[in-house]
């Protein structure tokens, strides 16, 4: 199994996407569909680049044009700088061999070991026995399942399942992993083993990944870039904090509400106005700039007592951000004159009843 320091630079990048359209023929009495819509996107070698979108959105069937499982109706596809578009069968398979694929339902051979599961793409490659030996040992030792070579599918785990597929994906060296809701099917604590996995795929291999999911979660604890879709197309893409701390669109407010608190609703605020007393404010915290502690410092210099009713700070990738809203009492004129000054350090937003 090759192993690297880090991700190799380079000036082209590995999955180059120009103006990609994708339109599928109608079905009997209905009319064609459009998948893809204009999509531009690059992936640089030894990124981890999360796609996210609703029920769809076109998220899977982009995955399908990267790995040349899907012609485009126009526009340009690139791996390493090779245009797909036209290549043929015996080309794309070619193509296809530097490219592994992680499966939301697994998509193991029943009847296989994890040993035979694990060697059937080096015997579709025609790899030497004794290198496919060699490789289906250093996977499993590297995905932690050793001591499940000679165990059948049935007999395994729902992680352990995701492990062996993750090995068998790797196994003829790619240098791109594409993972298709590949922890969809498992329960929460499973789910970071598996993306904890995955962190070492990119880390120690210098693999790049595209991974493929309705879960912002997953984007916040594996991605390094956030690439988001609706209706076909690209809405909004940038570093995962960036997106997440500051969201542009409508469909991406939403996606980062599941995972951050930003402010109350309407029902929620009145609730807490019934429990709380004073003038609500929400505070936006941004990387580590401005500290919690010289805001409130600031609030307590002006003799204005304050209660957090609702938010939360997060950290992902070492940096901070979130938002806190809280309720300030005391002397109106100084509450006044605290909102501004604290408007001064953190964007500040009122909010009325």
């Amino acid at each position: 199994m090759t192993t690297a320091a880090g991700p190799a630079a380079t000036s082209v990048p590995l999955v180059e996407l120009r103006d990609v359209h994708k339109t599928f023929p109608a079905a009997r009495g209905g009319t064609p569909v459009e998948a893809i819509r204009g999509v531009d996107l690059s992936v640089e070698a030894g990124e981890i680049v999360g796609i996210v979108g609703y029920s769809g959105a076109g998220k899977s069937t982009l995955v399908r044009l990267i790995n040349a499982l899907e012609s485009t109706t126009s526009g340009s596809v690139r791996i390493g700088g090779r245009e797909i578009a036209d290549l043929k069968e015996r080309d794309l398979r070619e193509v296809r061999l530097g490219i592994g694929m992680i499966f939301q339902q697994f998509n193991l051979f029943r009847s296989r070991t994890v040993w035979g599961n694990i060697a059937y793409p080096l015997e579709v490659a025609g790899v030497a026995r004794a290198e496919q030996n060699q490789r289906i040992s250093d996977l499993l030792h590297f995905v932690g399942l050793a001591d499940k070579a000679h165990s059948h599918v049935d007999e395994l785990s729902g992680g352990q399942k995701q492990r062996v597929g993750i090995a068998r994906a790797l196994a003829t060296e790619p240098s791109l992993l594409l993972a298709d809701e590949s922890t969809s099917a498992l329960d929460p604590e499973t789910t970071q083993e598996v993306l904890s996995l995955l962190r070492r795929v990119n880390r120690e291999l210098g693999i790049t990944i595209v991974v493929i999911t309705h879960e912002m979660d997953v984007v916040r604890s594996l991605a390094h870039r956030v690439v988001v879709m609706e209706a076909g197309r690209i809405v909004e893409q940038g570093p995962v904090v960036q997106v997440l701390s500051d969201p542009q669109q409508p469909v991406t407010r939403r996606f980062v509400s599941t995972i951050v608190d930003d402010e109350p609703d309407a029902e929620a605020l009145a609730a807490l106005h019934a429990r709380h007393p004073g003038h609500f404010v929400k505070l936006a915290f941004r990387g580590d700039e401005v500290r919690q502690s010289d805001v409130f410092a600031e609030l307590l210099s002006r003799d204005v007592r304050f209660e957090l009713v609702y938010g939360g700070i997060e950290e992902v990738q070492g940096e901070t951000f979130g938002n806190l809203t809280l309720a300030l009492d005391g002397d109106p004129a100084a509450v006044t004159a605290a909102v501004a000054a604290v408007a001064d350090l953190v964007p500040t937003t009122e909010l009325s009843r």
